[in-house]
């Protein structure tokens, strides 16, 4: 009998057999519980990052752990020739939590975006004809990283290398209405916007620009898509934005959140424009996975909660409370602004372009946050992070940015 020997695990070992798309950090997390995670060396650290607004319940729920652990022992993976109970329950609950009538389920945000985009154009192709194919989106938006999604977004640097960019998409500037009405005509298939722009410096849609899409796509017979991927599941405070706002787009995409670290995406729409996906125009072989389907459900039972979902505004008032205290001390922030507990600290002029410096100070005192381009310090937490454990995070979060302006 032989014994494997597992191969050492350390940073060094990522440059060396990983693409190097991606710039970790030196410490690699081996255990999260809650709002806490542990590296290799058993160093704690307060967890305000997320995982990038998708740990929902922070690491290691026991619900989400029971609902995983349960399926495991079922029912892995069946392709799409045949439905699965996970699937159609969570399916069933997503449309009766929202306007949706119909769902897709992806592995992604990009993979939902991208069904999105496809239905909008095919939607169009059959009901209005094949020159009412053009999708406007919004100067520094993110719709992922497909080709297709880096197109729509609104971002020229994510695009850099991968042209010829896919034809037939338009840029508008965000809580701008006069900018989308001088491009939007009856050629526009769709509008895509984030309600919050994330990846684009936690910029919340103005209500007026919010209606004002809406009556701009009705006038236009064009659908409009909301890309929930980061604001949805919650974290805005209502289940998904378009409810907070209360504007209710036709197609609606979620993910990160939807699975609380567990791979799965969705894309919610109208009946009527459902039926344009016959069978074969569109598929992903794990879409509607049993596994992150029972996992997703057992997520949605909790954070629909109306107690879950004001506590997510109670905890936002937190964090902006601790940030503006650090704010009066140095005026290091231009503005705090977000959505619940989606949150961005932009940094005055003298300190532009620094934002990872804020992330490597925090990290450094013993606390993950994120960033939302150069300019902006982004925070993305559990839902149900403990108010303790803001006060203690914010409290090392305040130490870090006294050691950097000092410095």
């Amino acid at each position: 009998m032989t014994t494997e020997t597992k191969t050492p695990v350390t940073r060094a070992l990522f440059d060396e057999v990983m693409v190097p798309n991606y710039a970790p950090g030196k410490m690699i997390p081996v255990k999260g519980e809650g709002s806490r995670v542990w590296d290799q060396q058993g160093n704690e650290y307060i967890d305000f990052a997320g995982g990038i607004a998708v740990s929902a319940l922070g690491h290691a729920h026991p619900k989400l752990v029971e609902a995983l652990t349960e399926q495991a022992q079922n029912l892995w993976h069946v392709s799409n020739v045949l439905a699965n109970e996970p699937m159609l329950r969570l399916a069933k609950k997503l449309t009766d939590l929202t306007f949706a009538d119909k769902v897709f389920f992806a592995n992604s945000g990009a993979e939902a975006n991208e069904a999105a985009f496809k239905l909008a154009r095919r939607y169009h192709w059959e009901h209005s004809g094949p020159e009412k194919n053009e999708i406007i989106s919004f100067n520094s938006s993110f719709h992922g990283r497909t080709l297709f999604t880096v197109c729509v977004g609104g971002q020229a640097k994510y695009r850099e290398g991968f042209e010829p960019a896919v034809d037939g998409i338009r840029h508008a500037n965000f809580n701008d209405l006069a900018s989308l009405e001088a491009i939007i005509s009856d050629k526009t298939c769709a509008v895509v916007m984030e309600p919050v722009q994330g990846e684009g410096g936690i910029q919340p849609a103005t209500q007026e620009f919010i209606e004002g899409v809406r009556a701009l796509c009705d006038k236009h017979n064009a659908l409009l898509i909301f890309d929930e991927v980061q604001t949805g599941v919650g974290r805005s405070g209502a289940l998904y934005a378009y409810q907070k706002y209360g504007v209710t787009p036709d197609i609606l995409t979620t993910a990160k959140s939807l699975g609380g670290g567990f791979p799965i995406g969705a894309m919610l729409t109208r009946g009527d424009i459902a039926k344009s996906l016959t069978i074969g125009t569109h598929g992903s072989t794990y879409g509607g996975n049993p596994m992150g389907c029972a996992v997703s459900e057992a997520l949605l039972d909790i954070v629909s909660q109306p107690a879950v979902l004001q506590g997510v505004e109670d905890k936002a008032a937190r964090f902006r409370k601790h940030l503006e205290d650090i704010n009066v001390k140095h005026g290091i922030f231009k503005d705090i602004r977000g959505c619940g507990l989606l949150i961005g600290a932009e940094l005055v002029d003298e300190w532009k372009g620094k934002s990872k410096d804020f992330l490597n100070a925090a990290l450094e005192q013993g606390v993950m946050v994120l960033v939302a381009g150069p300019n902006v310090v982004r925070f993305a937490p559990s839902l149900v992070v403990e108010d303790d454990l803001i006060d203690q995070g914010m409290a090392a979060f305040a130490k870090a940015v006294d050691q950097l302006v000092s410095a």
